[in-house]
């Protein structure tokens, strides 16, 4: 339906509604011969008279009665249509999906939503854990928090922390074995290698000087298709493991673990970011959960911290 067209609508059923056409015009605020000019159009339209005039009063035609009848729920179903998406607008409400890697889902997402979903009754929160590549708006997801090397996906990212990677070993382990003085000592050790379900294997780089290269040490004889699994084969006292520092740290805080080679290895440049489609208009549901996902990540300590801070006492060698 063209402008004009509803302009004409809106104009018969308010003069119907208000019994003349200056009352009417008062309501939307226009002239009192602006709204009789539409209403005349709308019955050149129709070819119809849809009003009995006289200088005192203004009465619906039998055929205008019908008219009314017919669009008039039309029009206040658009008027509630918009009151709605206008109070949308302001309240956060309706289901937001999030899409988040198993282990850092379970460990920095979860936590986060029992206190939005008390604060904001009327959202639903749907959290789903997937190493898959997911891709945010062809599988229908508000929200991605995903960690890496990012790349300009035509997405708002919001970074949350650096997420560096770490060399760590269980401290039985490293009873049994001893520590490597250096990452060429790696081949004497038993090893746990990443190789993920394409066949890519996740290098080792270390420093040297203002160089980095990448490594594979000759231990490897492990290897694993998920990274998280690395760090569970590392506490069971399977050997070396290459991790992401934020995942080890409770078991370097517990003792259970020992970071390695920290002045070698090189941390990487991977970071966390929530990721969403749009900036300008974003929804309240979204903006709400984005922010609070934004908020509670970016002050975990577990995602500030770096290998060359850490406490003397969780490094071996």
């Amino acid at each position: 339906m063209s402008a004009p067209k509803l302009q004409r609508l809106v104009a018969f059923v308010e003069s119907a509604a208000n019994g003349g056409f200056s009352a009417a015009a008062r309501r939307l605020d226009l002239t009192p011969a602006a709204v009789s000019k539409s209403v005349q159009r709308l019955e050149d339209e129709l070819g119809l008279r849809l009003f009995k005039r006289s200088t005192r009063q203004l009465r619906l035609t039998p055929e205008g009665e019908r008219f009314l009848a017919q669009v008039a729920p039309g029009l206040r179903q658009l008027d509630e249509a918009v009151a709605e998406m206008a109070q949308d607008a302001s309240l956060p409400r309706g289901r937001v999906r999030i899409s988040a890697p198993p282990g850092f889902g379970r460990r920095y997402v979860l936590p986060c939503l029992p206190s939005l979903a008390a604060q904001h009754p009327q959202l639903d929160i749907e959290l789903s854990l997937e190493n898959r590549k997911v891709d945010l708006i062809g599988d229908g997801f508000d929200i991605g928090v995903r960690g890496g090397t990012l790349e300009d996906s035509g997405l708002v990212a919001r970074r949350v922390a650096r997420l560096p990677l770490v060399l760590v070993a269980s401290s039985t382990y490293l009873r049994r074995h001893g520590a490597p003085p250096s990452a060429d000592a790696l081949s004497s050790h038993q090893c746990i290698g990443i190789r993920l379900d394409g066949g890519a294997e996740i290098p080792w780089r270390f420093r040297r000087g203002d160089r980095s290269h990448d490594l594979r040490p000759r231990g490897v004889r492990l290897w694993l298709s998920d990274p998280e699994a690395a760090l569970d084969l590392a506490l069971a006292h399977g050997g070396i493991a290459q991790v992401g520092l934020h995942h080890a740290m409770p078991g370097l805080r517990s003792g259970r673990l020992r970071a390695l080679l920290i002045n070698e290895h090189d941390p990487g440049d991977r970071e966390i970011a929530v990721h969403y489609a749009h900036r300008h208009h974003l929804a309240p549901r979204v903006r709400v959960v984005v922010d609070a996902l934004v908020d509670a990540l970016a002050g975990h300590d577990d995602l500030q911290a770096a290998p060359g801070q850490l406490p003397g006492a969780w490094v071996a060698g």
